[in-house]
């Protein structure tokens, strides 16, 4: 038997021999209901049916609806699937059988037009009925929660249901709109009849009035068949014209029925479905994980727009022929004129929303930068736009420009906030992903106009958007839209260090932009549970791990500058605070703290922030109180917070001295990594709480390379090694603090010779033992075989050479 696992793959569940199938066929009541339910057009349940055995057979193959390097697989699948169907249908050659045939020639033919060119949507539908099935199986029999092995997922990951539901009701309007299409053909078939019928009548009445013109020379009994033939047709005109009448209203009333339906439908697939997917897109941008659903909604909309335009052609040609057999009795509500404005109306809602950026340009946008973007049209396929490509144009406006478009709902002409290089393109259409787009690959906006600024309000914290406007017809230049749609917010910088400001605007307005808001507002205090939850996300997003709630809870009594208010959710952070004011006794904000951290963990850290092996954020009293508790030689990795962008190490030392090296930065690390300076320092033994370092740190070790130990210029290449002057060290240590060849080695440090220092190098030993600094001491690479004959040492350097070799 299948069962889904937690990543939505269907496995064999070796408990039963049974076929799923045969087994959902033995569900009673309410349950054999579910299982019917979640069968439609959109996948027959005689489909399900006939090819049962195959289905299951197949479905064990792991095709990830979500991987789209899996494609080619599913496609495979469904080109297999429609021949198995065709197959299936041509061998029911008997009499009883003839339905059946008749209605998988049809699934097949349906799943050519649907599926063949979107596989991966047929491999979530029956991923999605038979999760169902199962589920309902296992319920049945009583074992869902006996075991790990047979829990059943969700089938609602694999296909939300609320997409099958949209799925139906687009089945459900195309059925009515094929209904409506056949009574139009009935009713212009009725039409046709009546002109008849009432060209016959008159050249009756014409026959009777040259009858009564000339009745010397015509019998009287002719005049009365005339008069008998004129009645029975007259008869006839009149039933014909009631019968029309009550056609024409209840087909009327089937379109108003189908447009309420189409509004209700679209409202859904636009209102809902795109809105979340472009607030899900938007939150991408801080770094929640998101899944790309454009395809899906472009097929909603393709059927809408499909769906629409037969129906306001219906609509229509019901008008033409109102108005050509003009049989309306006085007083009776003519509907089809309004119906035709408001499916008019719902055509030009779903171009202008489906107008979408693909591809948002950077939202931290730096001058004279090249930059990439992507917009695409959801419904242009279906509407043959790309027959005559459109041209689309960009341009740059600011917070104020864009409130006045969406009041106004068009800008006046030059009227931007910057120049933009490379800012038009021709919309293409791509026939393998049926997507009819234009990608700009170099625009680089090369000027920017700003608004004046007003108390503390800088540069960074003023927004600006991407106007993308373009114009194109419909049905043979019937219709002409002008469309247009604005990027998410856009922070403009000219140089690096306006950066941090920058993502913190953007940071804040991701997060807590609200659906339908005036541009660009934000509130300005927000929960911090809600400023928590965003900075773990930006912070896994970039350096692959989240913030613990132990974390959560220190950056929040950083934030909202009190020891004790750091586990309050419901607390309420400022903007001010969050970027504005600086932390107390500081020269820096929050977020330049955070955000410092957040880029050295990204560039350095990574893998052992990943590996758990950095405590990171974690006050210095606490550190001091959990480093008591451990043997000496325990040390810990925390963040500083009193310097942008660094890592201390603090350990146990002797004298139960709790002892902080200071903090290295992103130029440390440059020159050695954090992993080699811990293993330098040979009094750090273990890794809180009790991990043995080489354990924690050996995968991060650099690897010694065999080539360097070998002199071919006759010189041997140095090595720069950590060293703390002012720690209590161990016996047999490499350090002699304070000795003539110390202070020698200090002198011959690469950073001695830059001229520019870095804080955790040659840091004086003076400093208290519980802030001390660690050197960098070049040593040669030597092995047992190097000759020591010939080169000249004096008796310190010696006894260190003897002393690395024993190491």
């Amino acid at each position: 038997m299948l069962y889904f696992t937690e990543d939505c793959q269907l496995e064999v569940d070796a408990y039963s021999d049974m076929a799923l199938w045969a087994k959902a066929q033995q569900l009673q009541g309410e349950s054999l209901r579910q299982v019917h339910a979640v069968y439609g057009n959109h996948f027959p349940i005689e489909v399900r049916h006939f090819l049962a055995p195959w289905i299951e057979n197949k479905m064990l193959t792991e095709i990830d609806p979500e991987n789209a390097e899996h494609y080619q697989y599913a496609a495979n699948f469904v080109e297999t699937l429609i021949k198995e169907l065709e197959n299936k249908a041509a061998s029911m050659e008997t009499e009883e059988l003839f339905l059946t045939r008749i209605k998988l020639q049809e699934a097949a033919e349906y799943f050519k037009v649907q599926y063949l060119n979107n596989p991966m949507m047929l491999i979530r539908v029956i991923r999605h009925c038979l999760g169902t099935e199962m589920a309902l199986v296992k319920q049945a029999e009583g074992v869902i929660g006996a075991s790990p092995v047979h829990q059943v997922m969700s089938p609602s990951p694999c296909l939300p249901r609320n997409n099958l539901e949209i799925t139906q009701q687009i089945e459900t309007l195309r059925q009515r709109t094929q209904e409506t299409g056949e009574n139009l053909r009935q009713m212009e078939q009725e039409h046709e009849a009546f002109a008849l019928e009432y060209h016959e009548l008159t050249k009756v009445q014409a026959s009777i009035q040259h009858v009564q013109n000339n009745p010397l020379t015509q019998s009287p009994d002719v005049e009365k068949q005339l008069r008998a033939k004129k009645e029975s047709l007259a008869q006839k005109v009149n039933q014909r014209v009631v019968e029309l009448l009550k056609t024409r209203a209840l087909l009327a009333e089937k379109h108003k029925d189908t447009v309420v339906g189409i509004g209700s439908l679209q409202g859904r697939v636009l209102d809902d479905e795109l809105i979340r997917w472009k607030r899900e897109q938007q939150l991408a941008g801080n770094g929640v994980p998101f899944v790309n659903s454009l395809d899906i909604i472009q097929e909603w909309c393709e059927a809408l727009s499909e769906i629409i335009w037969q129906n306001r052609q219906q609509i229509k040609d019901s008008e033409r022929l109102r108005t050509k057999f003009a049989i309306d009795p006085p007083g009776s509500v003519d509907i089809l004129p309004t119906l035709n404005t408001q499916i008019t109306q719902l055509l030009s809602s779903l171009v202008t929303s489906t107008f979408i950026i693909e591809k948002q340009p950077p939202q931290v946008m730096k001058t004279n930068t090249r930059f990439t973007s992507s917009v695409r049209l959801l419904v242009g396929p279906k509407l043959n736009v790309h027959m005559s490509p459109p041209q689309v144009s960009v341009s740059i406006i600011s917070e104020a420009q864009a409130n006045t478009l969406l009041k106004n709902d068009k800008m006046a002409k030059g009227d931007t906030s910057g120049e933009i290089l490379n800012n038009t393109g021709s919309m293409e259409y791509h026939k393998s992903t049926r997507h009819l787009s234009v990608h700009f690959r170099n625009m680089q906006l090369r000027k920017i106009k700003r608004t004046e600024k007003k108390g503390s309000e800088s540069v960074m914290d003023e927004k600006f958007s991407l106007l993308f406007q373009s114009k194109f017809s419909v049905g043979g230049g019937e219709l002409v839209f002008q469309v247009w749609t604005l990027s998410l917010p856009v922070v403009v910088i000219v140089h690096g260090n306006q950066e941090p400001h920058a993502w913190a605007t953007v940071t804040w307005d991701n997060a807590f932009a609200e659906p339908g808001r005036i541009p660009f507002v934000v509130p300005d205090r927000v929960p911090w549970g809600q400023v928590s939850e965003t900075l773990s996300t930006k912070f896994k997003a970039a350096t692959g791990r989240g913030l613990t709630s132990g974390n959560l809870k220190y950056l929040g009594s950083k934030a909202f500058r009190n020891h004790n208010a750091g586990d309050n959710p419901n607390g309420i952070i400022t903007w001010s605070q969050f970027c504005k004011e600086p932390l107390p006794d500081r020269n820096f904000t929050f977020w330049e703290w955070f955000y410092a951290i957040k880029k050295l963990t990204r560039e350095h850290l990574r893998g052992p922030w990943v590996d758990n092996i950095i405590h990171g954020f974690i006050s210095r009293n606490q550190t001091v109180d959990m480093l008591k508790l451990r043997p000496r030689g325990t040390f810990m990795l925390r963040y500083s917070d009193s310097e942008l962008g660094g890592i201390t190490i603090a350990w146990h030392g002797e004298n139960d001295e709790i002892l902080m090296i200071q903090p290295f930065n992103t130029k440390d690390f440059t020159i050695r990594s954090l992993a080699d300076r811990i293993f330098d320092l040979k009094y750090l033994t273990h890794l809180y709480p009790d991990i043995p370092k080489d354990v924690a740190f050996h995968k991060y070790y650099t690897p010694a390379d065999p080539a360097d130990r070998n002199a071919t210029n006759g010189y041997v290449r140095q090595i720069l090694v950590a060293h703390v002057p002012a720690a209590s060290l161990s016996e047999g240590m490499l350090s002699y603090p304070n000795t003539p060849a110390s202070n020698h080695m200090e002198r011959l440090s690469p950073e001695s010779q830059f001229g520019q220092p870095s804080p955790s190098v040659l840091r004086q030993a003076a400093e208290t033992p519980q802030s001390v600094s660690a050197h960098e001491i070049e040593y040669p690479i030597i092995d047992d075989d190097f000759p020591l004959e010939g080169f000249e040492f004096n008796s310190m350097v010696t006894d260190m050479i003897q002393s690395y070799k024993a190491q």
